[in-house]
């Protein structure tokens, strides 16, 4: 039988107890009022949950995972998410797209500069992938870097960034044309450019159908210019580093999906156990019953296929598992949680009924929040084209 460890166990309790005392009495005003609590910031970090994957030396407990970094992460965001989805995301793209890049692809002096305020929370970081006319097209990106003397001079833009314009924002690394390579294809670099820069400008924050409390900003380069040594990884190696990226990403959205599939099963279990019609509790019928048993299939299966691939991803840092392994089995939790978790919501809304619509009710804010899943770190068709690839399916 599947089930995580007495660690695992114990590190979700805390995050759980975390959740309900420091978040879920302000969701809803944070969520009206679409105010990003960059106070909590510095709570997530107290509490260590920035530096669940990062070593020691720069402030992080990797040391003291057992093997089990990643899944304490997938823990993490999946209670974050359970409670509010904003701010599951807020600890996710601030490890995953924020963290993960300078710890795997930086020099010892870029780490050493930018982890330890972001590992504390004292500051977050963005990755600037998708533009205007780039998103599932990652390889049409437009933002260019020219290398003049010993500065990238960056122009383009960049959309929906998350944790980018932030008061406490440090830095946001972004991806660029910076040559053409051998083959003649684009070549695509990761440059990090630190916030405030001169020709770098945060736009003003989207007015989205969900997730209110997370900060998200369309971004702006104009001869903006940084250092040479702000090239993150190898020149002409950005492209395949976001892809990993992307690999990582993918299973946390799916522990914030799952987290959205449990919330709204125990959302319905105790309305329809307590809502009363015609003089007995609506989940006597089985047009309310079966739909919430439904959601404990969804459920169920998002756990096994969300822990699986944290597993697998645990077991690859280790050298026991392959890259093609960890990329199917996180396509495949992705693209199965994010599609249960609308349907959840969906489902709720109906058992709930006109309450449901009511933003009295934390329904509607999961309802609005659900949609994003099926977009963000790879639509629901990029997954299956993903799969279809790794199938060894003919390829166009």
């Amino acid at each position: 039988m599947f089930e995580l460890g007495a660690d695992h166990q114990e590190f979700r309790a805390l995050v759980r107890e975390f959740a309900a005392d420091q978040v879920a009495p302000h969701v809803a005003t944070w969520d009206e009022q679409a105010y990003f609590p960059v106070e909590l910031v510095p709570q997530l970090g107290d509490l260590g949950l920035f530096g669940l994957v990062v070593p020691e030396a720069f402030g992080g407990s990797l040391e003291h995972s057992d093997g089990g970094a990643f899944t304490s992460l997938c823990i993490a965001i999946e209670e974050l998410g359970y409670v509010d989805q904003s701010i599951g995301i807020t600890l996710s793209a601030g490890v995953g797209l924020g963290i993960n890049p300078i710890l795997t692809y930086g020099t010892p002096e870029q780490k050493e500069r930018w982890l330890p305020d972001l590992v504390a929370g004292r500051a977050l970081a963005g990755f600037g992938l998708t533009e205007p006319e780039a998103g599932s097209d990652a390889g049409g990106t437009r933002t260019r870097a020219t290398l003049e003397g010993e500065q990238w001079v960056v122009n383009g833009s960049k959309a929906f960034i998350t944790n980018s314009g932030t008061s406490i924002t440090s830095v946001t690394t972004v991806t660029a044309r910076t040559g053409v390579s051998a083959d003649g294809k684009p070549e695509i670099s990761a440059i990090m450019i630190p916030n405030g820069t001169a020709g770098f400008r945060v736009e003003p924050g989207y007015r989205k159908l969900g997730w209110h409390i997370s900060d998200t900003h369309g971004l702006a380069f104009e001869d903006c210019r940084v250092p040479a040594e702000n090239l993150l990884g190898e020149r002409g190696a950005g492209f395949k580093q976001f892809l990993k990226t992307l690999d990582d990403g993918r299973i946390a959205i799916s522990a914030l999906a799952l987290g959205c599939i449990r919330r709204m099963l125990d959302e319905c279990v105790a309305y329809s156990s307590s809502r009363m019609a015609f003089g007995r509790p609506i989940a006597v019928n089985q047009g309310v019953s079966f739909p919430i048993a439904d959601l404990a299939v969804m459920a169920d299966t998002g756990t096994l296929l969300t822990y699986r691939a944290a597993w697998l991803k645990d077991e690859y840092e280790a050298g026991r598992r392959s890259v093609d392994e960890v990329k199917k089995a996180a396509s495949v939790a992705k693209l199965y949680t994010s599609e249960a978790a609308m349907a959840a919501t969906r489902i709720a809304t109906q058992v709930f009924g006109g309450n449901g619509f009511m933003e009295e009710y934390p329904i509607a804010r999961f309802y609005r929040d659900a949609k994003i899943l099926e977009v963000g770190e790879g639509t629901s068709e990029v997954q299956r084209m993903v799969l279809g690839r790794l199938l060894g399916l003919p390829q166009a």
